[in-house]
C-alpha cells in the first residue's frame, strides 16, 4: 500500500481548521483500496509545538459504542443472548423506578437508542457528586429521572444505553468488558494501540497528542484546559476507549466489510432509523451511523467527542474507502460551529 501526502483540497481544510477554526492540531488518514495518504496541520502539544503523527493515540469518545455493539452482536451470533432479550433478563432490577422498566426494554433498543432512558451525562450536578463513577452509579443517575419518551416510540441519543450494554456483556459472559473487547476485536484484528482504560486510570499510554478543552464554552477567547490525563470512568462503555488512525481503519474496514459479524447480525447492525436532535443528515443502526452528503453519497461509521478530542470515521459500505480524522480539541470557530463542521467538509472533499 502506497502512502502519500494529503490532496490539496483536504490539506486546505486541515490548514483552515487551525488558522481559522483555532484547533491546536488535526490529523487525517484515508485508505481507498491500495491508495493511502496522511495529512496533518497544527501541533500535538502547544507548549513543545510537536507535530501530530500517524501513530499518535487519542480518546475516541462515542466511537467506543461501535466496538461495544459489535461485541454484543457477536455474542448474539454465538447464541449466548438475543437482541430481543430484555434488560431485566440479564440485569434484574437494575433499571426500575420513576417510570423506567428494564423488563420492557430490549437489547436492540439499547443499541439503537430507542429505549427512552434519560442520558445520564445531561445531569452534571449528579455526576459532580462523585470523584469516580462505576457503571451502576451512572445507571442510578439516569433512572433517577423519568424516561424521555415511551420505550420504542421515538429516538434519542443516550449514553445510558451503552453503559447498560457494557454491563450486559459482563453479565452474559462472566468476563470483563475489557476481556471481551480483546477476545472479539482487539486481538483478532491486531489493534495494538486500542484499549479501554481500567476504572479511573487517567493515562494515555504510548505516543499521543495533548488533549485541549474549553469546557463547553463556545466563545473564541474561552480559557483552554489540558484534559490529556482524564478519569474516563464517567464514560466507560459509552465513550472511554483510546485508539489510533490505523487501528480505527482496521476495525471499520473489517466491520463494514463483513469480517466481524455473521450476515444476520450484520443486517441487524445496519438497519438504519432516522435520528432526532443529533447530527444532521444521519441515521443510526446498532452502534453505527450513516451520514448522507449533499451530493447524496451515503457513508457509514461513527463519530466520537470527549473533552479535548473529537474523532470521525466514515467510509463506503464495503469498507474499502475509509476516512479517519481527529482534532485534539473540542471546539472550532470561523466557518464552523464545532469540529463536526470541519469533519463534514473533509468528507465532502474526499467523497463528493
Amino acid at each position: 500500500m502506497t502512502k502519500t501526502t494529503a490532496p490539496n483540497a483536504i490539506q486546505n481544510v486541515l490548514d483552515r481548521a487551525v488558522t481559522e477554526g483555532g484547533v491546536p492540531g488535526i490529523l487525517i488518514e484515508v485508505r481507498d483500496g491500495e491508495r493511502q495518504w496522511f495529512g496533518t496541520a497544527g501541533v500535538a502539544d502547544t507548549a513543545a509545538e510537536r507535530p501530530r503523527l500517524p501513530q499518535h493515540r487519542f480518546r475516541i469518545g462515542s466511537t467506543t459504542k461501535t466496538f461495544v455493539a459489535t461485541v454484543l452482536l457477536r455474542l448474539a451470533g454465538e447464541g449466548l443472548l438475543g437482541l430481543d432479550d430484555t434488560v431485566h433478563r440479564w440485569l434484574p432490577n437494575v433499571v426500575r423506578g420513576n417510570g423506567n422498566d428494564g423488563g420492557a426494554i430490549t437489547v436492540r433498543q439499547l443499541l439503537n437508542h430507542t429505549s427512552g432512558l434519560f442520558n445520564y451525562t445531561d445531569d452534571r450536578e449528579a455526576l459532580n457528586r462523585y470523584e469516580t463513577h462505576s457503571p451502576a452509579v451512572l445507571v442510578d443517575i439516569a433512572v433517577a429521572h423519568p424516561p424521555t419518551f415511551a420505550v420504542g416510540m421515538d429516538w434519542g441519543y443516550s449514553n445510558t444505553n451503552y453503559i447498560l450494554a457494557g454491563m450486559l456483556i459482563e453479565a452474559a459472559t462472566g468476563a470483563s468488558l475489557h476481556d471481551e473487547l480483546r477476545r472479539h476485536i482487539i486481538e483478532p484484528l491486531g489493534l495494538t494501540a486500542t484499549s479501554l482504560p481500567h476504572g479511573s486510570d487517567p493515562a494515555i499510554e504510548g505516543p499521543h497528542s495533548r488533549h485541549y478543552t474549553k469546557l463547553f464554552d463556545s466563545s473564541p477567547d474561552a480559557t483552554i484546559h489540558d484534559a490529556t490525563e482524564l478519569d474516563v470512568s464517567m464514560f466507560g462503555a459509552a465513550g472511554g476507549m483510546i485508539s489510533t488512525l490505523g487501528d480505527l481503519h482496521r476495525f471499520f474496514a473489517a466491520l463494514l466489510g463483513g469480517q466481524l459479524l455473521r450476515p444476520a447480525e450484520q443486517a441487524e447492525m445496519f438497519r438504519i432509523i432516522p435520528t432526532k436532535n443529533w447530527i444532521t443528515h444521519t441515521g443510526y443502526g446498532l452502534g453505527i451511523s450513516s451520514v448522507t452528503l449533499p451530493s447524496g453519497v451515503a457513508l457509514w461509521g461513527m463519530g466520537g467527542a470527549l473533552f479535548g478530542s473529537w474523532t470521525y470515521t466514515y467510509g463506503t459500505r464495503d469498507g474499502r474507502h475509509i476516512l479517519v480524522t481527529n482534532v485534539n480539541a473540542d471546539w472550532a470557530h470561523g466557518d464552523w460551529d464545532d469540529p463536526i463542521g470541519v469533519f463534514t467538509d473533509l468528507l465532502r472533499a474526499e467523497f463528493d
